[in-house]
């Protein structure tokens, strides 16, 4: 089993590397602004969903399969920057709401087109299809495992866990604050409109990098 020690290091390493920019919590960020924190809150848990998949995973040791094979890491790759592209696209087109429209504090802005299940899956999809993040479990996991404290498939989804935690607890954060911040622009049409189309653009930007640095 995990030491407190190592518990406690692993939550902190976890928390820190959950606030480093990158697609996950700059797309709870960006959607909170747009749609209020308890809409970024459901990203945040699908999200966390996805780190399930990635923490079974690197216990079954499909993701040093998934790394040794070019073809299915390219596969992973072009899969997630399109779902980037895709959610670039959504964002650039998607309607925007007056003020006399705002229903509440805090959602200002209604999920007409998004159920709650949709919204939860964008968070699952958007993680799961970032081999980047199979990538970094398979590299990040092992090192606070010790061989002698148990099986090391045990300690490996025990870590997963608490990794979790903290991306539930930094993400969440995020969409709280981003959420809160963001209904200065739900008064204004024109500043939601510009926030989605920087939205968009930042998706895209994401997208090219995703292939530039993985391709």
């Amino acid at each position: 089993m995990l030491t407190l020690d190592t518990t406690l290091t692993f939550f902190a390493a976890s928390v820190m590397l959950a606030l480093v920019p990158g697609p996950d919590n700059v797309f709870v960020l960006l959607h909170s602004a747009t749609h209020g924190w308890r809409s970024g809150f459901l990203v945040v848990l699908g999200l966390c969903t996805g780190l399930l998949f990635h923490t079974a995973a690197v216990a079954l040791g499909l993701a040093a399969l998934m790394a040794s094979s070019s073809i299915a890491f390219t596969a992973l790759t072009l899969l997630g920057a399109l779902y980037l592209l895709w959610l670039a696209w959504q964002s650039w087109h998607a309607p925007v709401h007056s003020s006399h429209a705002t229903s509440s504090l805090d959602n200002p802005v209604p999920d007409s087109i998004l159920s709650t299940r949709q919204t939860y899956s964008r968070g699952v999809l958007m993680n799961i299809t970032n081999p980047k993040v199979a990538i970094f479990f398979l590299a990040f996991l092992p090192q606070f495992v010790v061989a002698n404290q148990g099986a090391v498939g045990l300690q490996i989804l025990l870590l997963g866990g608490i990794f979790m935690v903290a991306t539930l607890f930094t993400f969440g954060a995020i969409a709280f604050f981003a959420g809160r911040f963001g209904q200065v622009f739900q008064s204004s049409t024109f500043a939601q409109r510009s926030l989605n189309r920087l939205a968009s653009l930042i998706f895209c930007a994401l997208a090219m990098r995703l292939l530039v640095t993985n391709l």
